[in-house]
């Protein structure tokens, strides 16, 4: 792994594409982990939609704020949670396991909410979400970071940013989509639940952090 810093450079980005056509492994292991970021602007987008249909379905949250709002804030609540351990977690056990883990809980979130059949199984899986949301926010440009060529490294952790945000847009796709489906908001919460299924298929073909099995063998538990 190279070390220092290194100077800003306006050919980075091209470089980035070049090193990417020559070998694709290093972009596929930047956007397999990248997902988390689109994870995390999937669940941030997705809940202004879905909240309109959720109070038609459940009467109690049409008429008791404190419910849409802890509908939306339990999300981040559990995402602060997540990223606190998810910290412990990374240095515990690696970055790869940790973003399997987020992978895991946002999955059964997702299904949580999906099938909710009242408003509390329904907070109960936006903290589940949220869970996993801290934890793949925080472990994905850490692990895409450590994993990536120094000379491209800034370019190939932009990824997780411009993933977040694409994330964003296509949970306002997905809601428009959705708006005249029967279930409406299940399936609008229930579907992020393929991303996270997707990316946990690929990291599993992908290495542990490179830098984090170097300070595993200098520094033996």
């Amino acid at each position: 792994m190279e070390g220092g810093v290194h100077p800003t450079d306006p050919s980075a980005f091209r470089d980035c594409f070049s090193l990417a056509w020559r070998n694709p492994y290093v972009l596929r292991l930047a956007f397999s982990a990248g997902i988390g970021g689109l994870l995390f602007g999937y669940d941030t987008g997705v809940i202004s939609g879905a909240l309109l249909y959720i109070r038609d379905e459940f009467q109690s949250v049409d008429k008791k704020t404190v419910l849409q709002e802890s509908i939306v804030s339990m999300a981040v609540a559990g995402a602060i949670i997540g990223a606190a351990f998810g910290g412990w977690l990374n240095d515990r056990f690696g970055r790869r396991f940790a973003l399997l883990s987020a992978d895991f809980l946002f999955f059964i979130g997702a299904m949580l909410m999906a099938a909710a059949p009242n408003p509390s199984v329904l907070i109960l899986g936006r903290i589940f979400v949220g869970f996993g949301v801290g934890m793949a926010s925080m472990t994905a440009p850490l692990y895409i970071s450590e994993a990536s060529p120094a000379k491209v490294r800034g370019a190939l952790v932009s990824t997780n940013g411009f993933l977040i945000t694409g994330g964003q847009f296509l949970s306002y796709l997905i809601n428009l989509a959705f708006t005249k489906v029967l279930g409406t908001w299940r399936w609008m919460l229930g579907v992020a639940g393929v991303p996270a299924l997707v990316q946990f298929v690929l990291m599993l073909a992908l290495p542990e952090s490179p830098r984090w099995l170097y300070r595993k063998v200098r520094i033996p538990r």
